[in-house]
Order: C-alpha cells, then sequence, then structure tokens
C-alpha cells in the first residue's frame, strides 16, 4: 500500500519521460533505481546502464532488438529486403517465457528461427547441448543474433547455470540475454544469492521490480553490460524533442532508448520503499517466500494424493493431485480433469492458483508472493482441492470430454 502512495505521486505530478526537460525528477528517480539495482547484480559501477519498461516483454524485445542491430545493423533500415549473409537465429532455454518467441516475431527474426536448447533432469538449459548448438549453427551457416537464459524460468523456477553459459557465450563471441524477471531478486538475498552468480556476465539483463519487490505493476527494468549498447536498440531523427546541441544531453534522454516515447515514470515507489526501509527488505521477503515455498513442498511429499513435480529453488511450485481412481485414467482424461478442477478452484473464489505441463502432464503452479502466507494457508488449499475433486470425481464418470488445452 505505500509504494501505491508514491504512484499517487506520478499520476499527481504527471512528469512523463522521454527528454530530460520533461521530467527531470522523473529521469533522475529513474537513474538512480538502474545505479542502485545494478550494483545488486553485480555491474562495475560506471560501465553499464539501463532503462524502465512497460513490462518483461518489452524489455525482453528491447534488449533483443539491441543485439539484432548489433549483429545485422542491415535490417534496422533495409528491413525484410536486407540481403543477409546467413539465417539469423536465437538459442533460448526450452522454458524461456512465450515473450522471446513473439520478439523473435516482431524482429523479423521469426519465431521459426528460434532454436531451444535441451534442459537438464532440474529443467536448466544443458550447457553441453547448447555447445551442441552454438556449432550446429555455425556449421550451417546461421547467424546466432543472441543466446537468452533464465533465472528463472516460468514452468518451475528453475535457474540456468549462468556462469557456464557465459563461458560459452564469451568464447563464441555471442549476445547473452537473462531473463531475470521473476527470479532476479535472489541477488539481494545472501542465503539465494548463489542461484543468480554469473547474471552480471549477461550482455542484457531483463529484471521485473514489481515482483518480489513489493511494487505495483508495471515496473520492469532492462540492464546493458556495457553502457555503449544502451542506444544499440532504436535510431530516430526527432528535431522537436532531442536536442542536438547539446549531445550531452542524450545520456539523460530516456526515449532514446525505450519503445516508448511519452512514458509513465515507474521508479517513484521504488525509489520510495528502498530509501525508507532499505534494500534488506527485498533480501527478507526472497528469504520468506522462498521459504514458505519449501514448506510447501514438504507438505506435499507428506501427503498421499499429492505428488509434487520438482524440488523447488525458489517461490514457484509445481504438483499434481493423485489417487488411484485417477492415476488409472488415461494421460489425456488425467490432464482435462487437472484443468477441470483448477478451474473449480478459481471460479469458487477460495483461492488462485495457476496450470501447466510438464513433460506431457498437467499440473497446478503456485508461486508464493505474499510473505503473510502461512502453513494454514497452504493445509487450506490442499483440503479444498482434496473437496473439489472428490466432488468432480462424481461428474467425470460420465462419457470422456475432449482435452483441447495445451501447454503454453
Amino acid at each position: 500500500p505505500l509504494a501505491g502512495l508514491f504512484e499517487a505521486i506520478v499520476s499527481v505530478t504527471n512528469q512523463v519521460m522521454a527528454v530530460y526537460e520533461m521530467g527531470p525528477w522523473a529521469t533522475s528517480v529513474e537513474l538512480a533505481m538502474i545505479e542502485s539495482l545494478g550494483r545488486e547484480i553485480g555491474f562495475t559501477p560506471g560501465t553499464f546502464a539501463g532503462l524502465v519498461t512497460h513490462g518483461g516483454s518489452l524489455a525482453n524485445l528491447t534488449g533483443l532488438l539491441a543485439a539484432r542491430n548489433l549483429k545485422c545493423p542491415e535490417l534496422w533500415s533495409q528491413g525484410p529486403q536486407a540481403e543477409l549473409e546467413a539465417i539469423p537465429v536465437i538459442l533460448v532455454s526450452s522454458d524461456a517465457h512465450y515473450s522471446v518467441t513473439r520478439a523473435a516475431g516482431i524482429l523479423g527474426i521469426g519465431a521459426d528461427n528460434i532454436i531451444k536448447v535441451p534442459l537438464d533432469d532440474r529443467r536448466r538449459m544443458n550447457p553441453a547441448a547448447l555447445e551442441e548448438r552454438i556449432l550446429s549453427c555455425q556449421a550451417e551457416n546461421k547467424q546466432i543474433i543472441a543466446v537468452v537464459a533464465c533465472a528463472c524460468a516460468t514452468p518451475i523456477g528453475a535457474f540456468d547455470p549462468l556462469n557456464e553459459i557465459a563461458d560459452l557465450c564469451e568464447q563464441h563471441d555471442l549476445w547473452l540475454d537473462v531473463d531475470a524477471a521473476h527470479g532476479g531478486r535472489a541477488c539481494f538475498s545472501t542465503q539465494h544469492r548463489h542461484l543468480t552468480a554469473g547474471l552480471h556476465r549477461a550482455d542484457s539483463v531483463v529484471f521485473d521490480a514489481h515482483k518480489m519487490m513489493f511494487m505495483p505493476a508495471l515496473s520492469a527494468f532492462l540492464f546493458y553490460k556495457d553502457k555503449a549498447h544502451q542506444f544499440s536498440a532504436f535510431q530516430q531523427q526527432a528535431a522537436y524533442l532531442f536536442d542536438p546541441s547539446a549531445p550531452e544531453i542524450a545520456e539523460y534522454d530516456i526515449g532514446l532508448r525505450t519503445v516508448e516515447c511519452t512514458k509513465r515514470a515507474n521508479s517513484y515507489a521504488l525509489w520510495g520503499i528502498w530509501s525508507l526501509f532499505g534494500k534488506s527488505l527485498f533480501a527478507d521477503l526472497v528469504d520468506i517466500t522462498f521459504a514458505t515455498a519449501r514448506t510447501f513442498y514438504e507438505m506435499l511429499l507428506q501427503a498421499s494424493d499429492f505428488e509434487p513435480v520438482h524440488e523447488p529453488q525458489c517461490n514457484i511450485v509445481v504438483f499434481r493431485y493423485q489417487s488411484d481412481w485417477l492415476n488409472a485414467l488415461p494421460l489425456e482424461q488425467q490432464n482435462l480433469f487437472h484443468f477441470k478442477l483448477r478451474r473449480q478452484l478459481i471460479e469458487s473464489g477460495e483461492f488462485y492458483i495457476v496450470h501447466s505441463v510438464i513433460n506431457e502432464q498437467a499440473a497446478f503452479r503456485i508461486t508464493v508472493m505474499n510473505p503473510l502466507t502461512t502453513e494454514v494457508h497452504l493445509n487450506q488449499l490442499l483440503n479444498t482441492i482434496r473437496h473439489r475433486a472428490g466432488a468432480l470425481q462424481q461428474a467425470f464418470d460420465e462419457p470422456p470430454l475432449v482435452d483441447h488445452c495445451e501447454q503454453t
């Protein structure tokens, strides 16, 4: 709620951002937050740069656009007519966020030129498989625009081995983009900082402040390890905005490096909360929510009618309801049962959880975001699922239904 008061200041002052003179205070706040967060990630002060945009999808798009322009500069001006020496591709974790595929389509690379890198048994990008894909692309005359790793990936919250991936990218001179939209906050925690080891080696990093930092949506940061890259994404001529007589102001004209021209000041709340409580507040939130997720995982292990799909690395837990009756059904019907059970649960208003599909099996997925979540709430969730599963079983004895749901 306190962050919302700072958001009210944004609305009342209405200091929109494109050039510094339009929103000097908003620009100062944003640059201060970029500097503070960048240092927590591990970037060297004075060498990196960043921006704030409206969501992780735009941040991913912007970072990959910078990578594309550096590898294939002719695409910006010539578009589809550009004569490229090699087919552009992006290597991504198989569990990467769908916004990366969208970005490939928008950037003219093409969704079909997304090459997914296989995962290890913990659903992390497999460095050995990545190296195989890199060598294969080189042999097939494909231009690798970027390698996209996750910290963490959406399906189960797996953190890719960033140092090993960064080693390969440096060896082959490849742009490394890390989507740390959800899990990047682990860098604040002494207990969990190891999960983001190597994050500072990425060429671009996506980092959402509206996830695990008590911030209202949207406040997404994009960092560049090399500050020279901050102007690589966009080229523009706008004499009515950008003053050619004061080139030194370019560092403060946010519109030169964002998709948005008129942009809401998205950093006031973070600046206010950080100033009042310090960064330890964010570390506490990470530690508490990760611990609560671990508690839930242990509860699932003790329950005969539930099965955890994985051991959680963060505050994401994926699990399945199971019973002898359900396990005897064909997989398609088991999946449909889970989808219908979740639908009934959220329509009841008792709990909100999402679904996932892991290894072709439907499952439930929770993300512990509220530090006030207790074991009592978690028990209530499991008991509610049990109750509704029993009622749904009776209806499920009717003729089979068709599963139209697909993994997303």
